[in-house]
């Protein structure tokens, strides 16, 4: 080989070292691009991403605003009413008798379960106090006859106020009872021992004919006012008295 021909054949090798370098740093430039921009598509995929809430995030927004269009809870009622009509049952605090009691004397009863108005709500609760006052009291003539026990309810306490009540009196659980003959039961017969001594006497025409007709007409005339005698009209302590509201009753809630 000639020197010349040296010559030629190195700087062919030359020329294609220098090209093969070229090549590599352009293949590496273009790899050095490629994994920068994978690099940073993860960034602006994240970005889009934050912009769309999460699912979680999306229902409890959703939940707040239906929450906040509901309406508020209505205010609790600062009283309850009993309608007219309505009916309910008291116990007798102390017992009422004809002998003793007269017109216009005070009774007290208390309420025997809680009374509730048509929503359920208790108005007025058991043991409440039923003031009231007694109209008649008049006691049988005598065992065949019926006597007279009539009150008037005038109030009721409930939680220590005092509410006036219009209502009536539909029944009570009264009983009869006898007193026995009394000094009036025996006047009420006009005197049957005189009037027997009189008889005996004209009978008899002697004081044993008197004392022995006396003695007949004090027998026919206890009879008699046995007869005669008065029966009262009893409600004993803890008897019932059934009672209905003629008007409505607003009791306070509290």
């Amino acid at each position: 080989m000639t020197w010349n021909q040296w010559m030629r054949l190195s700087a062919a090798l030359c020329a294609a070292s220098l090209l093969g370098c070229a090549k590599g740093e352009q293949a590496s430039q273009s790899a050095d691009s490629t994994a920068r921009n994978l690099t940073l598509a993860p960034t602006e995929s994240t970005a889009a991403m934050k912009d769309v809430p999460a699912g979680g995030t999306a229902q409890k927004a959703e939940a707040n605003k239906t929450e906040a269009k509901k309406p508020p809870p209505p205010p609790a009622p600062t009283s309850f009413t009993l309608a007219t009509g309505t009916a309910f049952a008291v116990s007798a605090g102390d017992s009422i008798t004809t002998r003793s009691a007269k017109a216009g004397d005070a009774f007290t009863a208390s309420v025997s379960e809680d009374v509730r108005d048509r929503g359920g709500h208790v108005v007025i609760p058991a043991g409440s106090t039923i003031s009231g006052t007694i109209l008649h009291a008049d006691p049988a003539p005598n065992p065949r006859a019926s006597g007279k026990l009539e009150l008037s309810v005038t109030s009721v306490t409930v939680r220590g106020k005092s509410y006036p009540v219009s209502a009536t009196v539909e029944s009570k659980d009264t009983v009869m009872q006898g007193r026995g003959v009394t000094t009036a039961d025996a006047a009420k017969v006009g005197g049957g021992a005189a009037i027997g001594a009189i008889a005996g006497k004209l009978i008899g025409k002697d004081t044993k004919g008197a004392i022995i007709g006396g003695l007949a007409g004090a027998a026919a005339g206890g009879v008699a006012a046995n007869r005669s005698r008065d029966i009262d009209v009893v409600l004993p302590k803890g008897g019932a008295i059934h009672l209905r509201l003629a008007s409505a009753l607003t009791v306070s809630a509290h």
